[in-house]
């Protein structure tokens, strides 16, 4: 969709909503300026986004102000499912880190200048998402990650901050326990599948919708953005049928599908136009990431009475992910193509599935496992050395 069509949505949903958009509407505008006539908005890339925000001035605080109107906007964009995730750089983290400074220095947000966000306010603001917020060691550390690129881009545009830079940059992260992986055995995935009612239409989309990220492994985000134009369905039995997935950093892959995955989506976008997305929700719009982790729980919880061992997993549409990967390598397939399943780019992240599988390691306990020992014979009846001692 356009880009200047979206903003135009996005200012009529805010005024509707009562709210002053006098100063975020300007920034918008001049942002859809500064991008090429009649832009989609998937071709609005990272890189274009950060020219508009630095602007062609010294770092001032009209940067927060322009980050804020996009913050807004790209959210307004991604619950529509229009986008599937925003090229802002650091949103959420300098959303929560600039009013605290703000705070703290007691400045506005549009007063504040760079060296108000001192280590020692960073440190304060740290503690604040762990004790305040309740953030987990691993939140912690990903909010300092990207305030450690503020710091870097800061000292890269602004050689006088570089003594600043590198003091953020000294904070270090805090050592995190590995978080375990969780995943449903073949029986609990399968009551999943099952709990769907496939006589209504919502009940086989949604259906559907579950097999396909049992299929695939792909994540939520992924599955909401699969259009009709992206599955390659086979004609015949000699053929196979895939589908091309848009995973992290724009880059695809191709994921078969199996026999039954397509029969239930052959139904699902029949006489259907293959610009549609595959996945709708009620009202007949993408559906969107949030409505998939909503469905993959209210499934769950119906599943709960004939499957209680589901009460102690945290089942989200990621944990399906997990049981893909996990059944795959099971069946004996080889790590490097689960990699490629998955889209990881790195081997090492696909290795911890080989971790975490409780029946491999049962196996492979069970292949050294000591037997019990044999007790030795009394040596009156070893036969050879009663021969022997009688030839003597």
């Amino acid at each position: 969709m356009k880009l200047q069509t979206i903003c135009e949505r996005y200012a009529a949903f805010r005024k509707t909503l009562g709210e002053r958009f006098e100063v975020n509407g300007r920034q918008l505008k001049a942002f859809c300026r500064a991008m090429a006539p009649n832009i989609d908005i998937a071709d609005v890339s990272a890189e274009k986004v950060n020219t508009f925000l630095v602007g062609k001035g010294p770092l001032t605080t009209s940067w927060y102000v322009r980050h804020n109107a996009l913050l807004g906007f790209y959210r307004y964009a991604i619950s529509r499912g229009l986008v599937a995730t925003s090229p802002l750089p650091l949103a959420d983290t300098l959303s929560l880190l600039i009013p605290f400074v703000a705070q703290q220095v007691h400045k506005q947000v549009d007063q504040i200048s760079v060296i108000d966000v001192s280590p020692d306010g960073v440190r304060l603001f740290l503690r604040h998402l762990e004790e305040s917020r309740k953030c987990t060691v691993a939140t912690r550390n990903q909010r300092l990650a990207a305030i450690h690129s503020l710091a870097r881009f800061v000292g890269l545009h602004s050689p006088e901050h570089i003594e600043w830079c590198g003091q953020l940059r000294a904070i270090p992260p805090k050592r995190a326990p590995r978080p375990t992986i969780t995943y449903l055995e073949k029986s609990e995935m399968d009551a999943l599948l099952s709990a769907p009612d496939q006589s209504t239409d919502q009940g086989r989309r949604d259906h559907a919708l579950l097999l396909f990220l049992y299929n695939t492994g792909a994540r939520a985000d992924e599955a909401a953005q699969v259009k009709i134009l992206d599955l390659l369905l086979a004609h015949s039995s000699r053929d196979h049928s895939l589908v091309q997935v848009r995973g992290k950093g724009n880059k695809l892959r191709r994921c078969p599908l199996w026999p039954q995955t397509v029969v239930e989506l052959s139904s699902l976008i029949a006489n259907r136009p293959s610009s549609d997305h595959v996945f709708l929700n009620r009202c007949g719009q993408p559906i969107t990431r949030f409505g998939i982790h909503s469905m993959v729980e209210r499934y769950t919880q119906r599943t709960l009475a004939g499957m209680p061992s589901l009460a102690i997993k945290q089942v989200s549409p990621h944990t399906i992910r997990h049981t893909t990967a996990t059944h795959l390598l099971r069946a004996g397939v080889d790590i490097n193509t689960i990699r490629a399943w998955l889209g990881h780019v790195s081997l090492n992240t696909t290795n911890v599935y080989a971790e975490v599988d409780l029946e491999m390691k049962a196996k492979a306990l069970a292949t050294c496992e000591i037997r019990g020992a044999v007790p030795p014979k009394p040596w009156k009846e070893n036969v050879a050395l009663m021969q022997f001692l009688r030839s003597l």
